[in-house]
């Protein structure tokens, strides 16, 4: 991990509509996969890239997601030290990180990866944040995705999200087309792409399409297994797949 990036955040707000009735009462980050919570997860995957400080949003159930973090610190203090924000109103993930940088909570003047909290991956050769935060170069880019092959993905895929090039720069899914990447949920953004932008809620994705069109969004594809957790039948299909001895070591 670059000397420069040692603050993250994870996404962890959502109502996960789609995984409903799981989420009905418990926060989509807290639900279980291989013993532990998605929030977990990331929370272990950030320490592992040498992230020290972690700013972790809630909204939905939020006093579920505070007091497992506070067990979480009480059993590991200070891997990673977490900061909760906590929301009265959803505002959405771009909405999210934007308040967390206006707060001073992330860092204004150097990039800084953001991971979904309901994301659960295994790495490759080398820990994907570590290839985000190497890969990054923020004279020209403003955001680094992070991409999965939908052929390699377990769980629904559906048509796709991007195309890519020769380059690395993608382009967004046209109406009907089967394209071969998703967003696998990893992002190392700049500050950059903030600028301008008023307090509020919105997506990422906004600000995505700004940056494609302009040339500073680049992907890179993950070469380790990427879980799409969207429907309770998801989370039974990953717990499948980790059983199988090529896959399930490395969950540890």
């Amino acid at each position: 991990m670059s000397a420069m990036v040692r603050t993250g955040m994870i996404l962890a707000a959502g109502r996960g509509t789609r995984m409903q009735p799981l989420t009905a009462q418990t926060p989509k980050p807290l639900l279980s996969v291989a013993g532990r919570s998605l929030l977990d997860h990331a929370l272990d995957r950030m320490s592992e890239a040498g992230i020290e400080t972690v700013v972790v949003n809630a909204h939905w159930h939020a006093e579920q997601v505070a007091d497992r973090l506070r067990a979480r610190a009480a059993r590991a203090p200070g891997h990673p030290r977490v900061l909760l924000q906590r929301e009265e109103e959803l505002l959405e993930t771009g909405g999210a990180v934007l308040a967390a940088l206006r707060s001073g909570l992330l860092p204004g003047d150097s990039p800084f990866p953001v991971a979904n909290g309901d994301s659960f991956w295994l790495d490759g050769p080398k820990p994907a944040l570590r290839r985000l935060a190497e890969g990054f170069d923020p004279a020209s880019e403003d955001v680094l995705l992070l991409v999965a092959r939908t052929a390699a993905v377990v769980g629904e895929v559906g048509l796709g999200d991007f195309a890519i090039d020769e380059t690395g720069r993608p382009r967004r899914q046209r109406e009907n087309e089967i394209v071969p990447y998703m967003y696998a949920g990893l992002q190392m953004v700049s500050p950059r792409l903030f600028d301008g932008i008023a307090h509020g809620a919105f997506s990422m994705n906004q600000l995505w399409d700004e940056a494609i069109g302009s040339g500073r969004l680049r992907a890179i594809v993950h070469d380790g297994l990427w879980f799409h957790l969207s429907r309770p039948s998801d989370i039974a299909e990953t717990e499948r797949a980790l059983r199988d001895p090529l896959f399930g070591p490395s969950t540890t």
